[in-house]
């Protein structure tokens, strides 16, 4: 009984890492300078030079490489889930090779299935993020094909359109982001087939990494100043 509130323990706290570090992620780039909101930023300086061009070839080679990132972790995503749908038919086998681990107690066959299940829940999750991201990149081309030249760049309904296919083209990237994310935390519950506390320190790892990688790695600082020098020179037009 004292093992299985362990992994009730380290589940929930699996959760609230995720869930928790997700919605705080979320907020805080509202109001403070993180790779979401300055890429936004870029993204919103990028689109008001789109609709200055008369020839966007740049553009489309650009979308279509993200485009292609994108179905590269989705088709992986695809693999990865079938391998874990196809253990539930070797439990008794994966069962003997965790037993076959130092210090490592007898697995339960039960939780040796939740354990797989949540696994193939968590690519399944990143599956519809990848899929979601690539179809919402498909909108933006379509919203850049539709949109006039302004070769002045001086007509603000036309900025404002360009506003909205940066928005277009964030939310893209908020779903492509949420899919690696679930990559990122479907290894720490690879943890869980060791041990509980374990896969409680994996989860809070991920936490911590993810939160330095967005919010206070170097490429964060390069560009957030890359993101006022734009505005700077578009200021000064």
């Amino acid at each position: 009984m004292a093992a299985y509130i362990l992994d009730i323990l380290a589940f929930s706290c699996f959760i609230s890492c995720w869930v928790g570090y997700t919605v705080f992620a979320r907020r805080q780039a509202k109001v403070r300078d993180c790779v979401a909101r300055s890429l936004h930023q870029h993204r919103i300086h990028w689109m008001y030079e789109v609709i200055t061009r008369d020839i966007r070839v740049g553009e489309a080679a650009l979308l279509a490489n993200l485009e292609r990132n994108i179905a590269f972790f989705a088709s992986s995503t695809l693999l990865v889930l079938a391998g874990v749908l196809a253990l539930f038919g070797q439990v008794e086998k994966l069962e003997e090779v965790i037993d076959s681990l130092p210090f490592i107690e007898r697995p339960d066959h039960f939780f040796v299935q939740i354990k797989l299940a949540m696994l193939a829940l968590i690519f399944v999750t990143a599956f519809f993020q990848f899929t979601w991201s690539m179809r919402q990149y498909g909108f933006v081309n379509v919203m850049i094909g539709a949109a006039p030249i302004d070769l002045e760049g001086k007509n603000e309904n036309l900025q404002r359109y360009a506003e909205e296919m940066a928005k277009v083209q964030d939310q893209a990237a908020h779903a492509y982001n949420y899919g690696l994310r679930s990559y990122y935390f479907s290894l720490a519950a690879l943890c869980w087939f060791v041990h509980p506390i374990l896969f409680m320190a994996a989860s809070l790892l991920v936490v911590r990494t993810l939160y330095i990688r967005e919010f206070h790695s170097k490429a964060v600082r390069a560009i957030t100043a890359g993101q006022h020098y734009l505005k700077i020179e578009r200021d000064n037009r």
